[in-house]
């Protein structure tokens, strides 16, 4: 009977002209604002793929709005000779790399003894980490800078060579060791996310392991990092992207050394100096611009499937 009425119900809903009326307005509301939110999203980004290549004739055109009259790629030249692209984008690429890795290692490890080991004191230093997400990083600046320019890891340096000091300034050595030590860019949030993962798998397997005779790391290289696999991708794009789009501090540690980020200044003082008109200049910024991002929106094209699944899995949405 319940089943009878619970049929006659999805006919009665079917038919009725109100309520198709009503789901039928609903599908179009949700789907302008689905386009309106796209549209305000990649407006920059199809903005600047319009003036990338644009001549300068086109700028004072009324009738060009979207689609440039004259088709150059003067701009993309000038941009590329002004960043000195590719040795910038060799130099973001190992950065972003090397510290994408080591950062997954180190914020994975602390992560796990946070959430699996039980020792004194660890509630009040998790707490310390969460602490380092919300603190400015211009709050310890100078410290900072000076413990790398004058880098000593506790006297050792001028018990065993002659100098009292290394200078690790223009150097990846920074971004490295903060990494390892799980102090990079944005480490707090990783150990964040690695931690609550970490506590959602179910302890009997850790116990099954350790009944085989799994010590902790082999607990967590052979059955942690395995079953963590969403957390692990999720740390991955975002410790590489954020790292990629660093300007902070890569202008802290590196002056002779360039990047892509810390580029497109040099860009506006090059492009300042050799052309006076300033819409011209704006709209070689955004061509810099445009190069800049370029390679992480070609590497999203191939891996944006894994990672909305795997933030879905981490509980970061929803």
């Amino acid at each position: 009977m319940k089943a009878i009425n619970a049929y006659t119900d999805k006919i009665i809903v079917k038919y009725n002209p109100a309520e198709r009326t009503k789901k039928g307005s609903w599908i179009i509301l949700r789907a302008l604002l689905v386009i309106g939110f796209c549209f305000i999203i990649l407006f920059p980004l199809f903005l600047r793929l319009s003036v990338a290549f644009r001549s300068k004739s086109d700028i004072y055109d009324p009738t060009v709005l979207w689609i440039p009259r004259h088709f150059t790629l003067d701009n993309l030249k000038l941009a590329v000779e002004s960043t000195d692209y590719f040795s910038a984008l060799l130099n973001t690429f190992l950065i972003s790399g090397g510290t994408t890795l080591i950062q997954l290692i180190s914020c994975a490890l602390a992560a796990y003894a946070f959430a699996r080991l039980k020792f004194r004191g660890s509630v009040l230093l998790f707490g310390l980490v969460i602490f380092t997400i919300v603190v400015p990083p211009q709050t310890y600046m100078i410290p900072l800078y000076l413990t790398y320019r004058y880098f000593d890891m506790f006297g050792l340096v001028g018990l065993f060579s002659k100098k009292d000091s290394f200078n690790l300034i223009d150097t990846f050595w920074p971004f490295l060791i903060s990494s390892a030590t799980a102090m990079g860019l944005k480490n707090g949030l990783y150990i964040f996310i690695f931690r609550q993962f970490f506590r959602g798998i179910p302890k009997e397997i850790e116990e099954a392991a350790l009944v085989d005779g799994a010590g902790v790391f082999k607990t967590f290289y052979r059955i942690m990092i395995p079953n963590a696999i969403p957390a692990v991708i999720t740390v991955l794009l975002f410790s590489f992207v954020w790292q990629w789009n660093d300007s902070y501090y890569v202008s802290l540690f590196l002056s002779k050394v360039k990047v892509l980020s810390t580029s497109l200044m040099d860009m506006g003082i090059a492009v300042t100096g050799v052309e006076p008109d300033p819409v011209y200049q704006s709209m070689l910024l955004n061509t810099g611009v445009l190069l800049t991002t370029a390679p992480l929106i070609i590497m999203y094209l191939f891996v944006q499937r894994y990672f909305v699944e795997s933030v879905e899995r981490t509980g970061l949405v929803g």
